[in-house]
């Protein structure tokens, strides 16, 4: 019962209808000058580690860009590769054997990998030393534009947190100093937060703004228009 199971769901895949997001990952396929960014950044990448081999940088670049897209947490983005059949492709990762989650230091089940959430952070802090983001959307834009993809009028902005380990059990025994609690609801939360200015028309990214997660969305909004705007969305924040 169970092969045939996915069997199934191998045949749906195959010829079933492409859902929203599997349309959109395709329309950044195309748009997004990923050669201009994998070279902005290669150069800054490390290529050889001290235990193990570093995720692909490719991986890697892709891996953030999805973590933004779809509001993912560091160890949410880690889950979603295991979850969705759809983000894998993109960032060209597959599942180990049988679906198992990879063990450091095993061999047969650290190949072809999804990231795990300590590379994913690492990876941003390595994007915010250099101020890639910025240099990133300054590439991309144009680029977007270029394809008929053009920045209208008005902006919608809004923030998401990204949640960072409170835990002082690693090798410097204190949390990242750049990270910081912030209440959200009933819940506190400690990390880091992503302000992000949406085109109201066409839905692409046009500036972000990564603060630590206490610095409320009011104090970036300049950072977040980029001056032609005549309407601009927010929520209470």
């Amino acid at each position: 019962m169970r092969q045939q199971t996915l069997e199934s769901q191998a045949s749906f895949e195959k010829f079933g209808r492409k859902g929203k997001r599997e349309l959109f990952l395709d329309q950044m396929e195309q748009v997004a000058p990923w050669s201009e960014l994998l070279a902005l950044i290669e150069p800054h990448y490390r290529k050889v580690g001290k235990v193990r081999q570093p995720v692909g940088l490719t991986i890697m670049l892709r891996t953030y860009f999805l973590q933004q897209w779809f509001n993912l947490s560091n160890p949410g983005m880690e889950e979603a590769f295991y979850s969705s059949c759809t983000l894998r492709p993109f960032a060209g990762v597959d599942l180990p054997p049988h679906g198992l989650r990879p063990v450091r230091g095993d061999p047969d089940l650290d190949r072809a990998s999804a990231p795990d959430e300590t590379n994913i952070l690492n990876f941003r802090h390595l994007l915010e030393q250099h101020e890639f983001c910025g240099k990133m959307l300054d590439r991309v834009n144009p680029y977007v534009a270029s394809k008929g993809i053009r920045i209208s009028t008005g902006t919608i902005v809004d923030a998401t947190l990204i949640n960072a380990p409170s835990s002082t059990k690693n090798s410097t025994g204190q949390r990242d100093p750049e990270m910081h609690q912030t209440k959200k609801g009933r819940q506190w939360h400690f990390g880091a937060k992503a302000h992000i200015g949406v085109d109201s028309r066409e839905v692409v990214v046009h500036s972000v703004a990564t603060t630590a997660a206490s610095v409320a969305e009011a104090q970036v909004l300049p950072d977040l228009l980029h001056g032609e705007e005549k309407k601009v969305w927010g929520d209470a924040g």
